[in-house]
């Protein structure tokens, strides 16, 4: 018998649709009063040096996925796969195994688009390396570190991942690395963290089903932008190192586009889906050993997870679990016992809803977000038709295809946890197993027909309250994010009934740029807007400019809308900013009579808001014009600038300023343009999956 509580699991799911998004909450508990500060480190550090790093070959290797867990019986070593030929490693169904060996494709005269910097350091190589031919090939599949052809031997070889996934809610069977082959996992020598690192569009894989396994300059071009820009804004993701054009590949999507291969890291590619496809063929062992894998060698060490809270029925009380808890301790009471899996299932749980809340406040949308698509590791990932909000639409989908808006804006929390039960549907018999999960009799045989009933109870009883520890998380991280935009250095339970659900009503009503808004609101002094009429008038600036030349009656009165939102945000302002013990205790530093806030505690402030709310991020129709530029005007430079900008997303201009000791020479104009208006016809756009 198998754990199967999918129909009383998936009311679960249900409770959070359609009465849980940030909107419709009134209250939060545990407010943080740390202002938000992007993990950016890697992306603003003015101390890095061009030739800091290591090169490509010293860079440290390893293969623990592979050494760790089963391979693809067709081909058991990976001599087998390299001595196979390309079709003999084509698509097919996989059983038993995790993963294939299989090597790219050779490609012909491939051309080096650009390099991340931020990425290159984050991984521990030198900027230089990006110049060397060896760096070139190792990029787009033409060397293969660790392997010596000629003697068929090496300490490791590329691989694809198997995995299934739920798509749109359905079961879609296995699917796998359809275009992306792993090459290594780097460990940066400085920092200790360790990436596995993998090429996306190199060849067909077992995993290819109908396709080409070939990836589309278009689709190449977005993701990896996207994955520095996330990254630049403090939002888990996965990274992009590199962009090579494949000038002899073409590739049939909906119409022949050139080919392209990304070159892409993370900590790990796990999907639910990898649970997902093996819970589907009832291979328990696998899962027990896979979740093994994850927690041991992905999160470093049973230890790490994260404690049994102290009010389960609460987690808003205990915002940071302790850590440290022996691998084979059992925490709670007989009915609620939690082992390791359950410690390892609320990690997973609590890296998900962080990284959701940051979507969520930053207005990012994936697009897909099927359970293949969604990463063990709270990573943002796999980036077909994804979008940052323009206009505020709660119901907007960036994909074309969704007709439904299942992976619209507003659902994306509800989502994220309709895929977090799913995984914990196929976790579920070694959540409910409890103190029992390490005897012979449950390793060997599972649950019976006399302990499944309390087993059973146990799992459910552990993913409902999961659920409730999942809400805690993202809502103390999306208040948390959203005061920080608003400039607040402190949270108040008021605030999401007085500012935070009156701004997104506001910006909906009135078809308001979202991250416009915020930083607009980053550059607007309180001593611009201390009276009704001051107010009234720096309203404007909320709009785009042909909303104000299209003014009308109607449009006065939502001018004024905003009007009055300032004024309830001003007094907020005032009363978190304007202490006399964060800001000395002379009148020069206090609020004067009107209630204004020293000009000192609001140039702070404005350089505070600066920092979390970017003036540039890669909207679509700005991805759309470089795709085109590069790929039919030839154009390489405009790739390049749009990148520089994604890495340092809160500059108020770019060209012309130093980084990393380098004056950078960039287009003002473009920039601009770029940090300007959405275009009337661009705003809102949608794409396809293959995009």
């Amino acid at each position: 018998m198998r754990f199967q509580p999918a129909a009383r699991c998936l009311a679960i799911a249900q409770q959070f649709r359609g009465t849980w998004s940030p909107r419709s909450l009134s209250s939060f508990t545990n407010p943080v009063a740390m202002m938000a500060a992007p993990n950016s480190s890697s992306s603003s550090s003015s101390s890095s040096k061009r030739d800091e790093g290591v090169t490509l070959a010293a860079l440290p290797k390893s293969w623990h996925f592979t050494s760790s867990l089963p391979a693809d019986s067709a081909f058991p070593t990976p001599a087998d796969s390299h001595m196979a030929s390309r079709e003999d490693l084509g698509p097919r169904q996989v059983r038993g195994a995790l993963f294939t060996w299989v090597r790219p494709e050779m490609q012909k005269e491939p051309e080096l688009l650009a390099v991340s910097p931020a990425a290159m350091r984050d991984l521990g190589l030198s900027q230089s390396e990006a110049e060397t031919d060896e760096f070139k090939n190792v990029m787009v599949g033409n060397k293969i570190l660790g392997w010596d052809p000629d003697a068929l031997s090496g300490p490791g070889y590329p691989w694809a991942q198997c995995y299934g996934g739920f798509q749109f809610g359905d079961w879609a069977g296995q699917l796998g690395d359809g275009r992306a082959i792993s090459l290594f996992e780097a460990t940066n020598p400085q920092t200790g963290r360790r990436y596995e690192v993998q090429l996306k569009g190199a060849g067909l894989t077992p995993y290819s089903r109908f396709a080409d396994g070939k990836a589309v300059l278009r689709s190449s071009i977005r993701e990896f932008l996207v994955s520095e820009a996330l990254n630049a804004l403090g939002i888990p993701t996965t990274r992009a190192l590199a962009i090579s054009l494949l000038p002899h590949s073409r590739v049939r999507r909906e119409r022949i586009e050139p080919g392209a291969i990304v070159v892409r890291y993370a900590e790990t590619w796990l999907r639910f889906g990898t649970f997902d496809l093996l819970r589907a063929r009832g291979d328990r062992i696998l899962i027990r050993r896979l979740a093994t894998y994850v927690a041991e060698d992905v999160f470093g060490g049973w230890e790490n997870l994260p404690a049994r809270l102290d009010d389960p029925d609460d987690p808003s009380k205990t915002p940071n679990p302790s850590r440290n808890i022996p691998r084979d301790t059992v925490q709670g009471p007989p009915g609620s016992e939690e082992n390791r899996f359950a410690r390892l299932y609320r990690e997973i749980v609590r890296r998900s809803a962080l990284t959701v809340a940051k979507w969520q406040a930053y207005g990012f949308m994936n697009g897909v977000l099927n359970t293949d698509n969604t990463s063990v590791y709270g990573l943002s990932m796999d980036y077909g038709p994804f979008a940052f909000m323009d206009v505020f639409d709660p119901a907007y989908t960036p994909n074309h295809d969704d007709y439904m808006l299942r992976y619209s804006y507003r659902n994306q929390p509800t989502i994220i946890w309709w895929n977090l039960v799913r995984l914990g549907e196929a976790l579920g018999e070694l959540l409910g197993a409890g103190s029992t999960v390490d005897t012979d009799d449950f390793i060997t045989q599972g649950p019976t027909e006399a302990t499944a009933p309390s087993l059973v109870a146990l799992g459910e009883k552990l993913i409902n309250a999961a659920g409730a520890e999942y809400k805690a998380v993202f809502l103390a991280e999306y208040k948390r994010l959203f005061a920080a935009r608003l400039g607040l250095r402190t949270q108040q339970p008021t605030d999401f009934d007085t500012l935070y659900s009156p701004l997104l009503d506001t910006l909906e009503a009135l078809s308001l740029d979202f991250n416009h808004f915020f930083r607009r609101l980053s550059t607007l002094p309180l001593a611009a807007i201390s009276t009704p009429e001051s107010r009234l008038a720096e309203a404007s600036r909320f709009f785009y400019q042909d909303q104000n030349q299209d003014a009308g009656s109607s449009d006065q009165s939502g001018r004024q809308r905003v009007a009055n939102w300032l004024a309830a945000w001003r007094e907020r302002v005032v009363q978190d900013w304007g202490t006399l013990e964060d800001w000395g205790s002379s009148s020069s530093s206090s609020p004067d009579s009107s209630g204004a806030v020293s000009d000192k505690a609001d140039a702070e402030r404005m350089a505070a808001m600066k920092r979390v709310n970017p003036s540039f991020v890669p909207r679509g129709w700005i991805l759309d014009e470089v795709i085109r530029r590069v790929e039919q005007d030839g154009e390489r430079d405009v790739l390049k600038r749009a990148l520089h900008m994604a890495l340092y997303p809160f500059e108020d201009e770019w060209t012309g300023k130093e980084f990393d000791g380098v004056i950078y020479e960039g287009d003002r104009d473009e920039e601009v343009r770029w940090t300007g208006d959405v275009p009337r016809s661009a705003r809102a756009m949608q794409c396809s999956c293959s995009s």
